[in-house]
C-alpha cells in the first residue's frame, strides 16, 4: 500500500456520502422500527425502506473506500505512537461498524432473524458514537493543533 498525503477526490466525496449515508439511517431509524413492527404485526414481507437504503448504500461505500485505500494508499496518521495508533484503530472500528450494523439490520429485516435486532441497535450506537470521536477528533486536530488534518478530507491531493 501506498503512502499518500492526501486523499484522492473520489476517496474524500465517498468519505462525506458515507457519513451522510450514515447519518441518514441514523435519523430515520426510529420510523424504522416502527415499519418493522407494524410489518411483523401484519405478518408481512419486508421491503426497503429510506432506512435500509441508506445502510446499504453506507455499507457499500464503506468497501469501495476499503478497496481504493489498499490500491491507492492513504496519509498516514501523525503524531505520538498512542495517538497514531488511536487513529488507525479508530479508522478501523468505524469501517467495520459500517459493515457490521447494516448486516445485522438486513438479517434482523430480511432475513427474519428478530432476535438480532438489539444487536443491530447496540452497534448502531457504537458507530455513532465512534463517528463523533473521529469528527471531535478531526475538529480538534484542525482548530486545537491547527496541523490541517481535516483539509486532508476537503481539499484531494
Amino acid at each position: 500500500m501506498t503512502t499518500r498525503t492526501g486523499y484522492s477526490r473520489t476517496q474524500i466525496v465517498l468519505h462525506w456520502l458515507t457519513a451522510i449515508a450514515v447519518l441518514v439511517a441514523w435519523f430515520t431509524h426510529e420510523g424504522m422500527e416502527e415499519v418493522a413492527k407494524a410489518a411483523w404485526r401484519a405478518n408481512e414481507g419486508p421491503f426497503p425502506t429510506i432506512h435500509t437504503i441508506a445502510g446499504a448504500l453506507a455499507m457499500i461505500m464503506i468497501i469501495v473506500r476499503i478497496v481504493l485505500r489498499h490500491r491507492r494508499g492513504a496519509p498516514e496518521p501523525e503524531g505520538t505512537e498512542m495517538g497514531k495508533l488511536a487513529a488507525t484503530w479508530g479508522h478501523r472500528l468505524i469501517y467495520a461498524l459500517v459493515i457490521i450494523v447494516p448486516l445485522l439490520g438486513a438479517a434482523t429485516w430480511f432475513g427474519g432473524f428478530r432476535n438480532l435486532s438489539g444487536f443491530h441497535e447496540f452497534t448502531a450506537k457504537a458507530l455513532m458514537l465512534a463517528a463523533l470521536g473521529h469528527a471531535a477528533m478531526a475538529i480538534w486536530h484542525q482548530f486545537g493543533k491547527k496541523d490541517g488534518t481535516l483539509m486532508r478530507m476537503l481539499r484531494p491531493e
